[in-house]
């Protein structure tokens, strides 16, 4: 089967949106109800029901989109020469299956995890893995039609379906994050090697990669519309606040969401008044979002709740930071997706990516 003769329908792609949606709801609220009530001691809650039933929406709209698109009886090479846009999700499927089997043995058998325990067990990453291949999932159907710009209702399928991929991991990462917890610097002097505050650096680092890491996925396939940087941002900070961070001031969430929409006009900006090529203008991204954002996050701490890292410490975070979302981008930019074969020229797109 040749990927790039596969074509998916809106209707297609919008139901497996929803079942994502129903899935990724599933683990949020399960999160939340982990985060606010630790004395949960039964694997049968009405949280783990949603997000189970979500699995199975998933699985049974998986199975749908694939009937069509298989014999009558799959065989390996079958199931491999499906399209990335099944084949990613189906793998993902398989992980979550196998994840959530595992996952109800262990907890009848080990007992609940608690505390960093539930971010390290082998069966909520095969879970967390599964999940965010399977959102990707209405993002890469889309993908797989030809051309660079994107409808308002495209974009917003690509949008959500990017969001629902990533947001899996951002709640697993909770415990290096600098999302859902306000992270500062603890005021430690002289700042210790092994302590809360280099758990902190570790944060600001991984969240940088993985606030961008959406943004420049879409901005590799398609033409990013005004506005999308920013909810790609603002959505998941928002979110860490409500599930992990009720009992404290919104100031860090609203300023990340605030921040990410400034770096968004001043990097589109930049890029009128810049003569720079493509991949220029991503990885400049990718160097100043960072120093927009973070920098934003520790001017207004400063004024509320005190900055308790001195000059070395932030200059350095700031620096890192930026270093590391340089460095995402230029990776993601290596990430050649197939072009998809145009209207006028289906047998050279396809030849060209044979080659």
């Amino acid at each position: 089967m040749d990927p790039t003769a596969v074509s998916f329908t809106a209707r297609e792609r919008w139901i497996l949106l929803v079942a994502s949606v129903w899935l990724v709801a599933g683990l949020q609220l399960d999160a939340y109800a982990h985060a606010t009530t630790p004395e949960l001691e039964t694997f049968w809650t009405p949280w783990h029901g949603v997000l189970y039933s979500g699995i199975a929406a998933c699985g049974l709209t998986l199975v749908w989109l694939l009937r069509p698109r298989l014999p009558v009886v799959p065989t390996y090479r079958s199931v491999l020469a499906l399209p990335n846009a099944l084949r990613i999700p189906v793998a993902g499927m398989a992980l979550l299956l196998a994840g959530g089997g595992v996952d109800t043995l262990w907890h009848n058998v080990f007992g609940i995890e608690q505390g960093l325990e539930i971010f390290v067990s082998p069966s909520h990453e095969l879970i967390i893995l599964g999940m965010a291949l399977v959102a990707a999932g209405p993002a890469l159907m889309l993908a797989a039609r030809a051309g660079r710009a994107l409808s308002a209702g495209d974009a917003v399928l690509a949008t959500v379906s990017a969001l629902l991929s990533v947001l899996p991991l951002h709640i697993y990462s909770l415990h290096a994050s600098a999302l859902g917890m306000t992270w500062v610097g603890t005021g430690e002097n002289p700042v210790r090697i092994f302590s809360i505050d280099a758990q902190m650096v570790h944060g600001y680092l991984f969240s940088t990669a993985l606030l961008l890491l959406p943004v420049l996925v879409l901005g590799r396939r398609w033409r990013v519309p005004y506005g999308v940087p920013a909810v790609l941002v603002a959505v998941p900070a928002v979110l860490m606040h409500l599930m992990f961070a009720t009992d404290e001031r919104w100031w860090l969430s609203l300023t990340v969401a605030a921040a990410g929409a400034g770096a968004e006009v001043v990097l589109r900006v930049a890029g009128r008044m810049v003569a720079w090529s493509d991949e220029a203008r991503w990885i400049a991204a990718g160097l100043i979002a960072p120093l927009v954002v973070w920098g934003a996050v520790l001017a207004v701490g400063a004024r509320t709740d005190g900055v308790g890292w001195n000059i070395h410490m932030v200059t350095g975070l700031l620096t890192l930071t930026a270093l590391t979302g340089g460095a995402t981008a230029l990776v993601a930019r290596r990430f050649q997706p197939p072009a998809a074969p145009s209207r006028d020229e289906p047998v050279a797109a396809a030849s060209s990516t044979a080659r």
